[in-house]
Formats: C-alpha cells, sequence, structure tokens
C-alpha cells in the first residue's frame, strides 16, 4: 500500500466512527423520547443529540465524498438544522406547557407562569382559549 491508499483507508475509517457515533446519538435521542416523563425533558433529548448526530453524519459524509461540491450542498442542510430544531422545540415545549403536559414539580423557575396568566384564558395551563373580544 502506498500512502494514498492509506490516507484513503484512514479517511474512510474516520467516516464510518463517526457514522457509528453519529447512530449511537440517534439512539440515545429515541430512549431519552421514551424514557423522559414530559415534553420539556424529551426536547433536549429529541434536539441536542439530533443536531450533533446531524453534524457528524454531514461530516462522514463530506468526508467520504471528499469534494467541495458536496460539502457545499451539506453545509446548508446544517445551517437550516441549527436554526430550525431550536425554535420547533421552544414551540413545542411551549405548546405542552399551554396544554398542562408539564408537571410544575419538574421545573426549578417558572417563566412562562407570568406571560400565560397576563394571556387572554389566563387559566391555563389545561384551560380554554378565550380571545380579547370574548367570543
Amino acid at each position: 500500500m502506498d500512502g494514498a491508499e492509506v490516507a484513503v483507508s484512514i479517511l474512510d475509517t474516520v467516516a464510518g466512527v463517526l457514522l457509528v457515533v453519529a447512530a449511537l446519538l440517534t439512539l440515545a435521542a429515541a430512549i431519552g423520547l421514551w424514557r423522559l416523563p414530559d415534553p420539556i425533558s424529551r426536547l433536549h433529548a429529541a434536539t441536542k443529540p439530533q443536531i450533533l448526530g446531524l453534524i457528524l453524519v454531514v461530516i462522514a459524509i463530506a468526508i467520504s465524498a471528499r469534494s467541495a461540491s458536496v460539502l457545499l450542498l451539506l453545509i446548508p442542510v446544517v445551517v437550516f438544522q441549527l436554526l430550525t430544531a431550536p425554535i420547533s422545540a421552544h414551540m413545542v415545549g411551549r405548546a405542552g406547557y399551554r396544554n398542562g403536559d408539564v408537571d410544575p414539580a419538574w421545573l426549578e423557575v417558572d417563566e412562562l407562569a407570568a406571560d400565560v396568566d397576563a394571556a387572554p384564558g389566563g387559566e391555563l395551563p389545561g384551560g380554554t382559549w378565550s380571545d380579547e373580544s370574548g367570543s
């Protein structure tokens, strides 16, 4: 084996290891979604390993492809996930809180309670929505 073949073999091994680690992170996220008690805890299990796992998969693909054009196609995938995953997790968590799916005993600080009390239909979480016109 010459030096180029050794380098290719090492890069392929690194890509494989990254894919295995990404798969383990995905498994950890799935176990967290299954085992954790409320939506807030589940969001951490779903978003954090998912983003890191995706980044590792993208790096593995880039290493395996060894092409700048592939890397340029993969960068927007990571950026899009980094921008959308926290926002969607925040919205799901807020909806879970307003529906009463969150156990207050698990919260150290309830920063959303004042907003819910000030909102129309302030009897939330678990209450009914009403708009300002009363209809």
